[in-house]
């Protein structure tokens, strides 16, 4: 048997929370610790903290943000904890605090970790339309952008049970983010550092409409989706920059012949991979990755060419192809498809981070 440990953060929890703790000690699952993170709850929440404390189990551990943090900063405070308190803990499982996970949900994640204790196992709930707006909103549109940007499928990206191999954990615990964005990001870079993500059914449990959850819908959306808003606005802006260049050099010289094409090509997409290298080295990929100019100049003249080959074939099948217009139409159609495999590319590729660098390690003792 593996060893575990337990981490709930919890903010103004109520008599649930109680109950779930009662129910994990006296079943027969066993785990090393149970560590909660209080992340800045109301005075008036403060007595349920007083509660587990009078359980007076010696696997009982409480940590107290003085202000409220973020659920990410709350897990990450408490994967330090543990970390550095109980090195001999192979997985560390989080559950949240308003009764949606039960022990036996919990219980069906460990033994999946049993047999696959390199990997992440989330507890995945099943969607109906019996499950509140709010909490379908963010996981139909995050699991496509998780399955398009790491090629795996996972259908509950918000799901807060989980099971995480202690290898991850010291990654994780320098991961930038400190609210839902982190849980996100959890799954978004566990390929980088060879971390499937293994998927355990679960019973899907809300309690009046999921009223006690702490989402909030439009910003913490708009965190999670950081990471490709700011790949999409590095794009959007050299692609401004490439498209502007390219028409004027058209209108300048008058036609729109395949040199033509091509030279407005080659000299608009060169200014604007300069914009784009800088913006996605510097700001999007965190100046990860070796060698990346080099890499990024040889997808750059393959894309390139593509771009202007492809342009003027496009450019042929459109209706009214004498129009000036035309060739920027075609354009714009052949690079957003580039654009997208593009992303890919520098992703997985040029910007890779190296392994063996990953996140600085904690320093704390």
């Amino acid at each position: 048997m593996k060893k575990y440990g337990i981490l709930i953060p919890a903010l103004n929890p109520d008599q649930k929370l109680i109950k779930l703790v009662q129910e994990l000690l006296d079943s027969t699952i066993s785990f090393d610790t149970l560590v909660f993170v209080d992340d800045g709850s109301d005075a008036e929440n403060q007595v349920v903290f007083s509660e587990l404390e009078e359980m007076e189990d010696s696997r009982i551990h409480i940590l107290h943000h003085q202000h409220n943090e973020g659920k990410g900063a709350a897990l990450k405070n408490g994967f330090r904890y543990i970390r550095n308190y109980f090195p001999e803990i192979d997985g560390i499982a989080t559950m949240d605090s308003d009764g949606q996970h039960t022990v036996d949900a919990l219980a069906t994640c460990m033994e999946k970790f049993e047999t696959s204790p390199e990997d992440l196992v989330i507890g995945v709930r099943e969607f109906t339309n019996e499950i509140p707006m709010r909490s379908q909103f963010g996981n139909v549109l995050t699991s496509k952008l998780v399955k398009m940007l790491t090629h795996q499928n996972i259908s509950d990206t918000q799901t807060g049970l989980r099971i995480v191999p202690i290898k991850y954990v010291e990654k994780l615990i320098d991961f930038p983010g400190d609210r839902f964005e982190f849980e996100f990001d959890m799954l978004l870079q566990a390929r980088k550092y060879d971390v499937k993500v293994i998927e355990q059914p679960i019973p899907t449990i809300y309690l009046d409409g999921n009223k006690s959850s702490h989402f909030r819908v439009i910003r913490d959306s708009i965190a999670i989706y950081a990471r490709f808003l700011k790949f999409a606005g590095s794009g959007l802006i050299s692609f401004i920059v490439d498209i502007v260049l390219f028409e004027g050099i058209i209108l300048l010289l008058g036609n729109h012949v395949l040199d033509s094409i091509i030279l407005a090509t080659v000299v608009s997409r060169a200014l604007s991979a300069v914009v784009n290298y800088t913006l996605n080295h510097h700001v999007v990929f965190n100046s990860g990755g070796r060698l990346t100019f080099v890499k990024y100049g040889a997808l750059f003249i393959v894309q390139m060419v593509l771009s202007g080959y492809l342009t003027d074939l496009v450019t042929g099948w459109l209706p009214n192809n004498n129009n000036s217009i035309a060739p920027m139409i075609a354009k714009m159609i052949v690079d957003f498809t580039l654009f997208m495999i593009s992303y890919q590319i520098q992703k997985d590729f040029i910007f890779k981070q190296d392994k063996e660098l990953g996140y600085a390690k904690d320093q704390e003792s």
